[in-house]
């Protein structure tokens, strides 16, 4: 098949969040299966241009209607480990993409319905007509809804799309004169069953849009796609989902295990596997000697995480202290955008600072995630709402215990070590239901003292978290029967 993916971000050229991650590794699992994948970006002035191959300017002609009148844009093709990219450069005052920032602007509705009419001429222009176009969040919302309304009817009638949703709390709920940016009539599609909101009687919804004119919807794990189809998880969608239930369901994200694999990752002072897991204590030592904590027998409890309400930031505070007044060790890897966040977990690393048994590091490391991904005992992701994750199944391919909150796709994939249901060579970490203190304690509480009390248990669920595949290669089956299901 030839799929096209047009996206906001891409790892690692231009990424916020897992958004990126998921185009790139779903990309990269259906080229290895055969079919030919291109993705479609906005041409950021902040890219990562160093990790572009072969940036070359390939299209020098796209005139995108625009208000009335059309904006000059190039087309820019280049390799990103491996997946074919292209890039649409606007040349217009407006200065779409040459913000410093990736998202966060207040015209940021307009920027993108621009780019996703940017994205189907170029498809239109170019002569490319993809077997499926797999669109993804609020973002490129408009796409199915363009080709549809618009480019279907101009010799675009043989693509299908598919239309995932990332996370439901930002819908790119806006004023309808965006519609307009994009060519496309408010007065048709302004109402209940097309992109008039729920909850703002006035506003258009663009994920609405992608969910009703998409042939397919997805999510990024089972759990969340219950989740937002019958409760407040949907924000106002949950309505529109069940109309389309038909056509929508949840589909878990995978892990690039090319770049997060214990076995060949040469940032670790030493390899391992599930087979010989010695070298994960060497891993331990080594991030302790990073770090400066002491080298004591004790459990080494971390998180890798943005510092946002989403997250649990208040459970992460807790966990510090629960963790050391429990005999054991913390570290944190992780920023906030919030002002005041940052500046509550930079006082408790000034608190800290001299306790031989904590580390909070505020900011980013890329070698220093996978060291501590390595060397923790346990993983704590506490988590009001987590639509997939990535940590929690980074940190069993590492043989770290996941301590995390049932929701989403946290619940998919962790199973608790006392009371699931699945055999014991299926369990693999900790789960609390209830988004509170008493929750988390509950569970980390049983993952100290199992490895206290029962090492060879607590080495058990580290190995049998390391076997478990979840790599790109069932979700790559998942998406590769959807599309065949709507080229039917």
């Amino acid at each position: 098949m030839f799929i096209v993916m047009v996206s906001s971000e891409c790892a690692p050229v231009a990424k916020v969040g897992g958004l990126g991650d998921v185009v790139q590794g779903l990309a990269k699992e259906l080229s290895i299966r055969g079919h030919s994948v291109e993705v479609i970006l906005p041409m950021y002035d902040n890219m990562r241009y160093d990790r572009i191959w072969g940036l070359t300017q390939t299209f020098d002609d796209l005139w995108v209607p625009y208000l009335g009148h059309a904006v000059h844009c190039a087309v820019f093709f280049g390799f990103v480990d491996g997946v074919k990219c292209f890039f649409i450069k606007p040349h217009s005052s407006h200065n779409f993409f040459d913000r410093g920032t990736y998202y966060g602007n207040r015209d940021d509705p307009d920027r993108f319905a621009f780019f996703s009419r940017a994205a189907m001429e170029f498809l239109l222009k170019s002569g490319k007509h993809p077997d499926i176009i797999h669109c993804h969040d609020w973002q490129t919302g408009l796409v199915p809804v363009l080709l549809y309304e618009i480019y279907m009817h101009l010799g675009m009638g043989h693509p299908r799309v598919c239309y995932t949703l990332h996370n439901l709390k930002h819908q790119g709920v806006c004023g309808p004169e965006v519609l307009r940016v994009a060519g496309l009539d408010p007065n048709r599609l302004m109402n209940g069953e097309k992109l008039l909101d729920h909850t703002h009687p006035t506003a258009c919804n663009l994920m609405k849009g992608g969910i009703v004119y998409a042939n397919f919807v997805s999510t990024v794990s089972p759990r969340y796609a219950e989740e937002i189809r019958s409760s407040d998880l949907g924000h106002g969608l949950q309505g529109t989902l069940a109309a389309h239930a038909g056509k929508f369901g949840g589909v878990l994200n995978g892990v690039d295990y090319n770049f997060w694999n214990p076995e060949i990752d040469w940032r670790l002072p030493k390899t391992y596997g599930p087979n010989d897991i010695s070298g994960l204590f060497d891993c331990k030592d080594a991030l302790r000697d990073r770090l400066m904590l002491q080298d004591r027998f004790k459990p080494l409890v971390a998180v890798i995480s943005r510092l946002d309400p989403q997250k649990g930031v208040h459970l992460i505070r807790h966990a510090i202290f629960y963790t050391l007044a429990n005999g054991g060790q913390f570290v944190l890897l992780g920023s906030a955008s919030e002002q005041g966040i940052n500046d509550e977990f930079w006082g408790l690393k000034h608190h800290l600072n001299d306790n031989p048994d904590v580390h909070l590091e505020i900011g980013y490391d890329d070698d220093l995630a996978h060291l501590i991904y390595a060397g923790a005992d346990m993983m704590v992701v506490p988590s009001a709402f987590e639509p997939c994750g990535l940590t929690q199944m980074i940190s069993m391919k590492y043989g770290t215990v996941p301590v995390v909150r049932a929701t989403g796709g946290l619940a998919d994939t962790v199973f608790d070590a006392n009371y699931a249901h699945k055999p014991y060579e299926e369990r693999n970490g900790f789960t609390f239901e209830h988004f509170d203190t008493a929750g988390l304690e509950s569970a980390l509480g049983r993952a100290i003292g199992l490895w206290h009390r029962y090492p060879r248990y607590f080495n058990q669920l580290r190995i049998n978290g390391m076997r478990r595949d979840y790599s790109w290669n069932h979700p790559g089956t998942d998406y590769v029967n959807i599309y065949e299901w709507i080229r039917a």
